[in-house]
């Protein structure tokens, strides 16, 4: 017993010391400075982040309205088989204000709720049903990689690889130098190295739009005669994989959350429909009765221009 009470004593006063330091350390610890600082550091602005691809070209009018510039399509690169990305999306704005701008699951032969939306509202034969779907169309998008050869507003970019976002009307310019209509033309790939043909941009602006009528092909002509500077350029593209890959686009049922959010202002799950807090209810439409119609595919209007789109949506 007289050597438990020992130990007991012992265990006690290792215990008590062991308080006394931890007190210690709480009082060095638990400065007014130090919570300061720290507070500071919570309240102190972050640094704002971007999310400008840098990788991406845009050309640029001059104060006339114009834009011009010289470029380059480039060939696939390796492991890929196209020199070129095809992207559907949607971008439009709902009754409740918000905007829905997302990539389209048609882009990967999915089913998409926008576009099965757009064939309700195309089936119920209303005009006005109809102008909505248009309004919510999706849109034609393309990224290559090109070579700035010329470049008058930012003479930086001249001699330097990006990708470029273009729309349907480019790119009809495209297959049209692949597949002329005329016999006395002679085809071209436009993506070749050494038989392709530098592209001249030419933008105007046609009631608010940027228009590339005016754009065209030169003749044929070699990149570069020295293969090893060819080489170069190659190696220095973009992959195109990202823009249909999985990881691109969002689930069928987050985009259904989303375009349930700028269509009402709810989130329906089910038959479940919670109020979205930051955005206000739409009210209701309330239509005639609906006269029965055939059902038909809803027409694929494409936009012209993804990029005049988009600079129209800026503004």
């Amino acid at each position: 017993s007289y050597v438990v009470k020992i130990y007991k004593l012992t265990y006690d006063n290792i215990r008590k010391g062991e308080n006394k330091m931890s007190l210690d350390s709480l009082k060095s610890s638990g400065s007014l400075n130090k919570l300061l600082d720290a507070a500071k550091g919570e309240t102190k602005p972050q640094e704002k982040k971007s999310y400008v691809d840098e990788r991406l070209w845009k050309p640029e009018l001059d104060k006339s309205g114009n834009g011009y510039a010289v470029l380059r399509f480039l060939p696939a690169v390796q492991g890929e088989d196209l020199p070129w990305a095809k992207v559907w999306n949607h971008a439009f704005q709902g009754p409740t204000g918000q905007w829905y701008i997302e990539n389209s699951l048609t882009t990967l032969n999915q089913k998409d709720p926008v576009s099965e939306h757009n064939t309700q509202l195309w089936n119920t034969g209303l005009e006005s049903d109809k102008e909505i779907a248009r309004k919510q169309k999706r849109k034609l998008q393309y990224f290559s990689n090109i070579y700035v050869v010329s470049d008058a507003k930012h003479p930086e970019n001249e001699g330097k690889v990006f990708l470029f976002r273009y729309g349907k009307k480019i790119f009809d310019k495209i297959t049209a130098a692949m597949s002329p209509e005329f016999e006395d033309e002679k085809a071209i790939n436009p993506f070749d190295f050494w038989e392709g043909a530098n592209f001249k941009l030419k933008i105007r602006k046609v009631d608010g739009y940027w228009n590339y009528d005016k754009s065209e092909f030169e003749d044929t002509s070699v990149f570069f005669d020295d293969d090893a500077e060819i080489d170069k350029v190659w190696k220095a593209q973009h992959s195109l994989a990202e823009y249909s890959a999985p990881t691109n686009f969002k689930s069928y049922d987050e985009l259904k959350t989303r375009l349930d959010a700028v269509l009402s202002g709810t989130v329906k799950v089910g038959n479940v429909a919670d109020t979205m807090d930051d955005a206000p209810i739409a009210s209701p439409k309330i239509d005639a009765p609906k006269p029965a119609t055939t059902r038909v595919e809803t027409p694929v209007v494409e936009e012209d221009d993804t990029l005049a789109y988009f600079e129209k949506l800026a503004e």
